[in-house]
């Protein structure tokens, strides 16, 4: 089972039963109580529930929380993503073969480049390739893969094969966190390695980082930092950890 279908389980017996226990979770789906403990951080920091000792509950107003595991639907820091996604926009020219990964950065990114002509892009991101098959003019390949319960992000390896035929020039992505030691880091180990793939598939990678990934790390590595050739990121970013980058290079969205 991925970590995301066990995380949308979880969901699903909270709204039933009204609480969660790790140790009965741990049992039902056969995982160490760490790993369950894991699974319900992540769902406390997309505002989906409240822990508690042992266990969790439904958070207090569930009808003001926004599914931020859906990139569509995402509104934290929408302003700087934006930023972002018009700032790496530049960086994409006529007739080369860009990747996208499923992230809300790389939505808006998407959005921009509507406006863009004779692009070949692929993505594992059904709202990006909706978006940008809006323009007849560009060739946009979905890859193939295992859609994520509840959002619009397929994941998996079993698009490799459609990746291992492509030659791209910039591979554009986002993380949960980037850090000098463990580079870019996700919470799911399958998107982890699509995004590999991916990397290893493109000339160049552009990290798009707005200023709350800098320094944090997630459970998965995805890029390595010494592989990331270009980062964008906004104008709130520590000051420090941009000083401490050599060998690749930063570009400030304002």
């Amino acid at each position: 089972m991925f970590a995301s279908h066990r995380r949308d389980q979880i969901l699903e017996l909270l709204h039933r039963d009204k609480q969660v226990l790790v140790k009965d979770l741990a049992r039902l789906f056969n995982v160490s109580e760490g790993t369950l403990r894991i699974d319900l951080r992540i769902l406390e920091d997309e505002g989906l529930l409240e822990r508690t000792h042992g266990g969790a509950v439904p958070v207090r107003n569930p009808a003001s929380v926004r599914d931020s595991r859906d990139p569509s639907r995402s509104g934290v820091n929408y302003e700087e993503k934006r930023m972002i996604g018009r700032k790496a926009a530049h960086l994409v020219t006529a007739g080369q073969c860009i990747i996208l990964d499923a992230s809300s950065t790389a939505l808006e990114l998407a959005k921009t480049l509507t406006e863009h002509n004779y692009l070949t892009v692929v993505t594992n991101g059904l709202e990006a390739a909706m978006t940008l098959n809006q323009n007849p003019r560009n060739n946009v390949i979905l890859i193939g893969g295992v859609l994520r319960v509840g959002s619009k992000t397929v994941e998996g390896v079993l698009g490799k094969d459609i990746l291992a035929g492509i030659h791209a020039d910039l591979f554009f992505t986002s993380a949960e966190g980037v850090s000098f030691q463990e580079g870019m880091t996700d919470f799911s180990l399958y998107e982890a390695e699509l995004k590999k793939l991916m990397a290893g598939n493109a000339r160049r990678t552009v990290a798009l980082a707005d200023h709350t990934k800098l320094g944090r790390r997630s459970i998965a590595t995805s890029v390595p930092f010494d592989e990331i050739h270009t980062l964008i990121t906004d104008k709130q970013a520590d000051k420090d950890f941009l000083k401490q980058i050599k060998g690749t290079e930063l570009l400030i969205a304002d």
